[in-house]
Formats: C-alpha cells, structure tokens, sequence
C-alpha cells in the first residue's frame, strides 16, 4: 500500500515499472540484482536505527531537563 502511493506520487505506473526493471535486468544481470536489493535493505535498516538512537537520545534529553 505504502510502495502504491509512492509510485503515484512520483507519476510512475505499470508500465514505466516494467521499463525501469528490465533497464536494471539488461543493466546488471539477473545475479548482481539480490545483491543490490540485500545492500540496498541493510542500507535503509541502518539508516532507521541511527534516526531511532537520536530519537532517544533527544527523549532522554528532555526527559532530564523536565527533572
């Protein structure tokens, strides 16, 4: 639902997909694209979890300055 929304918003549909994955196919092989999906994956989970620990950290801080 949320990948849905992102393609209307950036004006793709099913067609341009298609184009854009076989682009990708032609491009790096059918064996390089897993790898750049698991890279791209770790990427994004690192990502969420440095902006999750300043989350905190600015949590934590007003917490202390309430006290």
């Amino acid at each position: 639902m949320v990948s849905a929304s992102i393609y209307a918003i950036m004006g793709l549909g099913g067609q341009e997909m298609i184009f854009i994955f076989l682009a990708l196919l032609l491009l790096f092989g059918a064996k390089k694209i897993p790898e750049l999906a698991r890279g791209l994956g770790k990427g994004i989970k690192e990502f969420k979890d440095a902006t999750k620990d300043v989350r905190e950290n600015i949590e934590e801080g007003l917490k202390e300055s309430e006290k």
